[in-house]
């Protein structure tokens, strides 16, 4: 078996990262469709950097994200900047295979990383960033219960506008559980 149910959930389910998986990541980080959201945009991902990435990010909370029918990778979720001593995480997600998304799988993927984060990693806060012009994201992380905290008034430029970024976070009692 290639993935494994280690969050479980409706819709989907978060397993291991699956290193064999390198060339579909690879593909979707060089698609702009995908990554006019991320803070990566402006990098080249070949195969073996993302080979090499997917290793170091396997060691720690970085799941792939995976159809719970047809077990299809989907995309990849994980905490990043976990402070154990402060129990605090930044999280991030991305969606990238282009069929799944405006499905609920997003929301539903962050819902299960949030919940494993508080109720099996001990975390009390979790925080995030995302740029503001990414409506379907706002309203994806607002459905799991994150709040937005501040904004860092004109800190990006995309297509020759400069555009705001968005930081939110979510405490336990927001957490919005999976019913």
């Amino acid at each position: 078996m290639k993935y494994y149910k280690k969050i479980p959930g409706v819709l989907c389910y978060l397993s291991p990262i699956c290193l064999d998986d390198y060339e579909i990541y690879t593909e979707w980080l060089n698609n702009l469709d995908t990554t006019r959201f991320l803070s990566l945009i402006a990098t080249n991902f070949t195969n073996e950097g993302e080979k090499t990435a997917l290793e170091k990010l396997s060691e720690g909370h970085t799941y792939a994200i995976v159809d719970q029918q047809d077990d299809i990778l989907i995309g990849s979720c994980g905490l990043v900047s976990w402070d154990q001593l402060q129990a605090t995480a930044e999280v991030g997600i991305c969606i990238g295979n282009p069929e799944y998304r405006d499905r609920g799988i997003g929301t539903e993927a962050m819902q299960l990383l949030c919940s494993y984060a508080f109720d099996y990693l001990n975390i009390k806060s979790l925080l995030l960033r995302v740029f503001s012009f990414n409506e379907r994201a706002i309203r994806s992380y607002e459905k799991v219960g994150f709040k937005r905290i501040g904004l860092w008034r004109n800190a990006l430029e995309r297509a020759g506008e400069r555009q705001d970024i968005v930081f939110m976070d979510c405490l336990p009692r927001d957490l919005k559980r999976l019913s």
